[in-house]
Parts: structure tokens; sequence; C-alpha cells
């Protein structure tokens, strides 16, 4: 039984020595100590003993028949424990070597014979102090390994008097070296330094060495088994007490995982997560390079717009995923048909080869530049339509899909990106109604299409006064509990004498025209009061969450109009969500800041719809203060079947989370994919595997029937 010593600390002193009498006498001058004390009379015992009790402290006394106390100093260093016990050897042996051996077997310290007993306490005591600072800095030093190998952060020192390079385990197991005292040479680290950026590194070291300020760097690390990692190096230089510059500290951090993710983020806010291409942003952005490239030097460019002939029939006949199957091979053939000979014709310029991209559903856009002759786009787009109408095998079903191709020409038929494309399409309808499968340019006599736009517009002018337009709302499911916690209020317009137009068909056009103002408040309004009618019902109360174009975000009097409606309906500004994609406020990061900001003080929730199908990180939204993240569907559609979509909607997840931000995941329509979102932390969901989006009266009837 432990006991309690005169300075607060609880110890056990094992006594280890074959003279009964000096056994006897030792534990009388400890016990007065306060000590609690065991006690052996050989060194098998003694071993057996401490595996069961480990002590504190151990009085050892070395010479001893059978196993000597040198020996049983060594064996017990190796058993779990004995690295921290204080052993004090006791031995008449007063030459230097038998004090030296006895250090070396690992011995704390050492009393020559014959012992002063009134002193041993205290001796004891003053060991006992020892361990405890020992143990602290073992458990600190614990702490630290724990914490570096969790975080992948190592450290290193290079002493430059010295020129003794030393690191932490984490830095050699970064590094991929094994044996740690090879770990000790800066060399060897050196080796693993990737090829490319050995010299880079080397010159920042030399830099640090000549300035005397430290440096900030990632490169690339190669293992023995020749993986690839990714590190990032801060380091610093410290001076002696005279001043001169000694020694160069650093840290070394594993950084391989977060630059992969970064990297892929930042890939598909580029691409085409179906087909690979680059997308509408991508596209636009090498096309305002091209277009400045071919005013400065006169050249002539073109835009191709293309649109799959009859893939709607496809994706009804054979489903979405036959649909997709047909747009990567499309997408193939684009690639494989275009040759980098079509536009080198001006200069030998690496941009100048057709530039491909997606823009969404089936339609394809292409740039070529340096063209000769306006012929020239002609040849391009007859080759487009040759290889892509050819016969496609999908599912085991034989598929003839056909393209038509709208082109615009620079300077002819517009002199910036938007009016360039704006006309190509253009184009491609009028190819469209001339039979499909063909290509048309654009031509300022395209009055029919022209009138047909026309009609449009001006029905939709009169959509809200006629009462056109439903709402209908999709639930949104806290994917833990089940809960009904949201609905997305989605618009239709139900157009006498035609089938009902799907936003997709109207909200482009009323965007262009700027009705989607007049038609976005409407929806706000008619939203919230159908929250509150929920709500009068006795209904559970629900967030109801509406859609925000980009010209209902600019505009200066979104906050009045928010705080009017709220005010007028009664509902609760926590019970509102509204939803805008990246692109609408990264445009203008500073001041739609200043609108998220002042609505989030009246408290109304924010989310970003679509994830992932704009050209935001997750780094820039985190400077906004929102509150919950919308996973594009196109990422829930592919988790079941692509490794690399699973693991990237599980890294957006979490990091989603650790900005403190909502996720939720839109078009969930199977068990497997509600199962992983679920698994990997996804807080909501909504899709058809739980409803489809319902009239006010069948989503009163789906609230009354969760809340049961």
């Amino acid at each position: 039984m432990r006991k309690e010593g005169k300075d607060g600390a609880s110890a056990t002193v094992m006594i280890i020595d074959d003279d009964e009498l000096v056994r006897v006498l030792a534990r009388r001058a400890v016990e007065q100590g306060g000590f609690a004390v065991i006690e052996a009379g050989d060194g098998v015992t003694a071993i057996e003993m401490f595996s069961r009790l480990v002590p504190d402290i151990i009085l050892l006394d070395v010479v001893m028949p059978g196993m000597g106390g040198f020996d049983v100093c060594r064996r017990i260093r190796r058993l779990p424990g004995g690295d921290r016990v204080q052993i004090l050897v006791m031995t008449s042996l007063d030459d230097t070597g038998a004090i030296d051996e006895a250090y070396e077997a690992g011995a704390s310290d050492f009393l020559a014979k014959p012992i002063d007993w009134v002193l041993l306490p205290r001796r004891i005591r003053y060991l006992l102090r020892a361990k405890l600072a020992f143990d602290e800095l073992h458990k600190s030093r614990t702490m630290l390994y724990n914490a570096q190998r969790i975080a992948r952060l190592g450290n290193w020192e290079f002493d430059l008097e010295t020129n003794v390079f030393t690191c932490s385990e984490e830095s050699c197991r970064i590094f991929g070296i094994r044996d740690h005292r090879q770990g000790k040479s800066h060399r060897a680290l050196m080796r693993r330094v990737h090829p490319e950026d050995r010299v880079t590194v080397k010159k920042a070291i030399f830099q640090a060495f000549r300035t005397g300020v430290g440096y900030c760097m990632d490169h690339r690390i190669v293992l023995d088994d020749g993986v690839e990692r990714i590190v990032s190096q801060h380091a610093e230089l410290l001076s002696a007490d005279d001043g001169r510059t000694s020694r160069l500290v650093g840290t070394v951090h594993d950084i391989t995982e977060r630059t992969l993710a970064e990297e892929r983020i930042r890939y598909l806010a580029h691409h085409d997560t179906l087909t690979a291409l680059p997308n509408r942003f991508q596209f636009e952005e090498r096309m305002e390079q091209a277009l400045a490239f071919a005013q400065r030097n006169g050249f002539m460019m073109a835009v191709l717009f293309l649109d799959l002939d009859h893939f709607k029939k496809v994706n009804d006949t054979l489903g979405h995923h036959a649909g997709d199957r047909l747009l990567q091979e499309a997408a193939g053939r684009l690639m494989k048909c275009l040759r980098r000979s079509d536009t080198l014709t001006h200069a030998s310029r690496e941009d100048a080869s057709p530039f491909i991209s997606r823009m969404g559903g089936d339609e394809f856009t292409i740039l070529l530049t340096d063209l000769a002759h306006p012929q020239d786009a002609a040849r391009v787009s007859q080759r487009i339509i040759t290889a892509l109408s050819k016969r496609y095998v999908i599912g085991g079903h034989e598929v003839f899909v056909g393209a038509s191709i709208g082109i615009s020409l620079f300077p002819s038929d517009g002199e910036d990106c938007d009016q360039l494309l704006r006309n190509a399409d253009t184009a491609m309808y009028h190819a469209k109604e001339l039979g499909r499968n063909t290509y048309q340019y654009y031509s300022g006599s395209m009055n029919a299409m022209a009138l047909e736009r026309l009609t449009l517009e001006n029905n939709l002018r009169w959509a809200l006064k006629r009462n056109e337009f439903r709402l209908c709302y999709q639930p949104q499911l806290d994917a833990a509990s089940g809960r009904v916690v949201g609905m997305e209020a989605l618009l239709s317009w139900h157009r006498p004498g035609c089938d009902v137009v799907p936003p997709d068909d109207f909200i482009p056009l009323a965007e262009e025209t700027g009705l989607i103002a007049s038609i976005g408040e409407w929806v706000l309004w008619n939203a919230c009061a159908q929250a509150v009618t929920w709500l009068h019902e006795g209904l559970p109360p629900v967030r109801v969450a509406v859609n925000l174009s980009s010209l209902q975000f600019r505009s200066r009097r979104l906050a009045e109009l928010v705080r009017k409606v709220l005010r007028a309906t009664g509902l609760p500004p926590s019970h509102l969500e509204l939803e805008i994609t990246e692109g609408v406020f990264m445009s203008n990061e500073e001041d739609a800041a200043v609108v998220i900001r002042d609505l989030k003080k009246m408290g109304v929730r924010f989310s970003v719809d679509d994830f992932g199908t704009g050209y935001s990180s997750l780094s820039r939204l985190s400077r906004f203060p929102l509150d919950a993240l919308k996973i594009d569907r196109s990422f829930v559609r592919d988790i079941s079947a692509d490794p690399a979509a699973a693991g990237l909607t599980a890294a957006i997840i979490a990091m989603a989370r650790n900005l403190g931000l909502n996720v939720i995941a839109e078009g969930v329509e199977t068990h497997e994919q509600f199962a992983f979102l679920r698994a990997n932390g996804c807080a909501e969901v909504q899709g058809f595997l739980f409803s489809q989006p319902l009239n006010p009266d069948a989503a009163a009837a789906f609230l009354r029937a969760r809340s049961r």
C-alpha cells in the first residue's frame, strides 16, 4: 500500500538486497521518511515483483548471488514502465569503473556503503522529485508526439556552428525515413525532395542563410516506393546571445490530402464532371483571352454552339444513365475529330488549338481561333456532324443521334463573348428548324426564330397578370431522424393551351429580359404566405427555401423587400432560407457580403445552391456569413458508381462542416446514395427517394403524415 510522503507525493520504494539486515535497516529508514516499502532478496524475485507492482524508486544492491545488480538494472529497464523508474544503486565498490558500469546499466544514481540511513529518505525524496519532473516531461513529449503524428507535422533544427541536424520522429516518418539515425542527416532529407523541386528548396535555404530571413514553401517529396507527397515547410533563423545566427529551425507538414482535395475542387470548378471537358466558366475565360488576341492582331475566330439532336428521346426511353453514357461518348468523339491544325493558320500559339466545353445538358461549344477563311468553320462543323452521326451502342442498344451547330464569327457577328455565344445559339436553333443534323452561320435575317422568341417573351410578360405561375414544394429531411425541416419552393409556368413549361425553359429568358425580378418577388410573397398558412394549420414549423436570381440579389431593394414580406405575412425570419448559386455572389464579393450581412441581421438564413457547378471554393465561401451548402445533384448521382465522386463528396461534406456550414444534398434518388450521405455526415437530404415536388395541399399532407 502506498503512503503519503511529507512533500505530498505518494511513492513506493522497492529494496533489492540479499542481505536481510540491510533490508531491515533500509525499510526502517524509508518508512520513517513516509514511503511504502516492498522487498526482494534476489534479482529474479525483484524482476517478477516489478512487473506486478511497478514501484517508483528502487534501492538496488550490486553484489548479489545469481543475477547481479547490474543485470537486474538492465532487465528492469527493458520492462514496461522500467524506463521511468528511479534506480539508486547501493554498492561498496568505490572504483570509478563500477560507477560507470552502473550508469551504463541504466542506474539513476548510486550510494556508497556504508550508507547513512538518516539521509537516505532525503536522497529518495530528491530522486522522486526528479522522477516527477521526468514523468511530466515524458507526458509532454508524448502529447507533442501524438499531436504531431495526428497533424502530420514534424519539426527539425540545423545548428550552423556544429553543422548538426536533428529532426523529430514525425519528420522522419513524413520523409519516409525508417532509420531515425539516418534521419539525423540533412542530406538524407534533401535526397527525398523531388528532383524538380530540389534546386528551389536549396535556394530557399541559401537565401535564408544569406539574408537572415526565414522561408515558407510547399514542395514535393518522393518516398522510397516512388510515391509522391506534398509538404509545406516553414523555417526561421534564431540568433545566439552574441547576435550571430546560430540555428535554422523549421517545421514540415504533410499537406498531400488537403492539396489534392483542393486541386480536385478547383478542377471540378472548371470542368464538367460527366465528360471531363472544360465547363462554361473555363470556356468563357479562354474565349475572353482569344478575343483579346484576335482584336489586337486582326484575326478571325469562330464560336460553334452544338446541340445533340434527339437526345431527349434517349433519356426518355433508355434512362438518364444511358443519356450520360451517350454524352461521354459524344465528348470523346469531339476530342478526336478536332485537330490543332484546324486553326493554326496565322500563328503557332499553344492556346490556338480548338477549345471544347460542355455548357450543360446536351450542349457543347467549340472555339476556333486564327481562322484564315469563314469556310474553315464550316469544314470543322461538317466533320463534327459526321463523327457524331455514326451509331452508338449504349447498354446493348443501337442509338443514332445527330448534331445541330450554330456558327458565329468575330468580328462580323459580334465583338464580345456574350454576343458571339448568343448569336451562335440563335444560329443553332435555326439549324434545327432547317431539319437538324446540319450547321448554320448566324444571320441577321433569322426572323422566324426571333419572332418565336419574341412571342414567348410577350407571353411571359403576361403570365403574372394572368396568374399562370404555380409553386410546388419539395421536402427537405433531416438525414438522421427523417423529420421534415424545410420545403424548397419550385416554380412552373402553366401556359394556357400548352404543356406545363418547366423553369429551365423560361427562367433564362426571364433573366435576360429582366422579368425575373417581378417573378422572383411573386415567388417570395407566395412561398412565405404558404409557410404561414401551414403554421396556422398547426403543422410542424419548417423553413421555406426560395431561390434568388442574380438580378434579385444585385437589387438594392432586396433587403427592404424581404423585410416587407416578412412583416406582411408574419413569417418568422428564421423560417426563410434564401438560396443563391455560387456565381451570383462570387462575381462581386464585397457587395455580396454586405447584402448577405444585412439580411442575416434580420435572422434570415442563406445557403449556396448547386455547389460544385460554379467556380468558387470553400475557402472563399468562408468569407461570407452563410448557413448551408447544397451539394449539386450531379455529385449525388455519381457517388454510388464513381469512387472519385464519392471521395470528393465526402471531402466537401467534411470541409463544409469544419466551416460550420449545414450540408444539404439534393437529387437523392436511391437508398445507396442516402446511406452514403448519412454515413458521411450530410445533415439534410431532398430528392425523389423521399418525395417529388408537391402542390401546397399535398405538401401539407406530407408534413402532417411525417409529424405523426
